[in-house]
This record gives C-alpha cells, structure tokens and sequence, in this order.
C-alpha cells in the first residue's frame, strides 16, 4: 500500500485500527484476571472498507495485507491497554491470528496471517497528523506498542459473525467449545484471545457449508 500523503511514516505506511478507548477501566479490571493464562493464538480485527479520519484512509483488509511487501506489515492504532498488553507481553513469533474483518457490511474471519516480529514501539502515537496520535505518549517512555503480521492464507470460506454469534450461543446453554469465547465476552477489544480448542473448532468450519 502507498504511503499516506502528507505525512512521514518511518518504515511502512501506517494501518489504522478501530480506535477504543484508552481509559476504558473495565478492560483494565479484566486484564488483571486473565494475566495468569497465556495463550498462542489470536483475533485481530481491522477495517477493510474505506472509513475516513482526519484525512486518512482507515481501510486495512486481509487483501490490503497480501498486497504489502513479503505480504507483511505493521499492526499499529492500538490504542486499549488490555488489547496492548496482549500484543506486547504475549505474542511471540509464529503464533496464529484470524484476520477478522470489523466495522463492515459483514463482519467475519477472512484468513489467517502469524506474528513475525514481536513487540515494539509504535511510531504513530508520536505523529501530530495521525488519527491515532497521542499527546500523552513521550518518546522516552512509550504507551503503545505493536506487532508485525505476516499474511499465511484466506479461509476456504469466509466465517461470518452471525454464524459464530450462533455458535457461540448454542454453546453456552450446552457447555460447548465457544461458550467463552471473547469475541463475544470481550467484544470491545480488536486484539483478543483465542483457545487452542476454539481455534481448531473454527478452522473445522470452514470445511463445512454454512447451514
């Protein structure tokens, strides 16, 4: 993807993500509870329609994603502290991520790319003309951090959020597989969490027609 006009962005383009709430003190409450899990696998949602926010483009699809260089960027725009600690302080290199597509006609699980590089600052929160600037943030003492995607496939079929809403009801009068699943329990977040048996129950999905 071109860069963004007018604007300096240091080694690749800068991809927006759906802003949230920073001061968002559930999140924070519920960071403490989950700390002691550690997972591999993940959600991480973006825009793949045009959305525009001072001037700039939002749009980063899993098509936006294949397009890049060594079809590889940075997952900056974080900008929840429970969703920065995820990508900060557990992902590593080679864990799994559903692309998911938000904030569009339907939402859903369009592929699947991995983490390539782990942590770092991200520069955005430092650029005055960037949707997800932030004045608070110092450059000797960063507040937000991101990570490098790598795209790996599309799905054989896309996984719509009604479909998994479905599920994800179903399961939680019957005790099944995505009873908890947080893109239901922590539907805020745009970096979630996902179980090694809630990841191999959606990939089983796409091999079977949607009912």
């Amino acid at each position: 993807m071109p860069p963004k006009k007018n604007a300096k962005v240091p080694k690749t383009s800068s991809r927006k993500r759906k802003r949230e709430n920073e001061n968002d003190l559930p999140a924070k409450v519920e960071e403490k509870k989950s700390a002691v899990q550690s997972y591999s696998h993940w959600i991480m949602k973006s825009e793949p329609e045009s959305r525009f926010e001072n001037g700039v483009d939002l749009k980063f699809g899993i098509e936006d994603l294949k397009k890049c260089k060594n079809q590889t960027d940075c997952w900056d725009g974080v900008r929840n502290y429970q969703a920065r600690n995820f990508m900060r302080d557990q992902m590593k290199i080679g864990h799994k991520v559903f692309f998911y597509h938000s904030n569009c006609k339907e939402p859903g699980i369009a592929g699947i790319c991995k983490i390539v590089k782990e942590s770092y600052v991200d520069h955005t929160q430092f650029d005055s003309k960037d949707p997800h600037y932030d004045r608070s943030a110092k450059k000797d003492a960063p507040k937000w951090f991101m990570v490098d995607v790598k795209f790996e496939r599309m799905l054989k079929r896309f996984i719509p959020l009604s479909e998994l809403k479905s599920l994800h009801l179903s399961h939680k009068a019957d005790g099944g597989t995505l009873k908890n699943m947080a893109l239901f329990t922590r539907a805020r977040l745009s970096v979630q969490p996902v179980t090694q048996e809630e990841w191999d129950f959606i990939l089983n999905l796409e091999n079977e027609e949607k009912t």
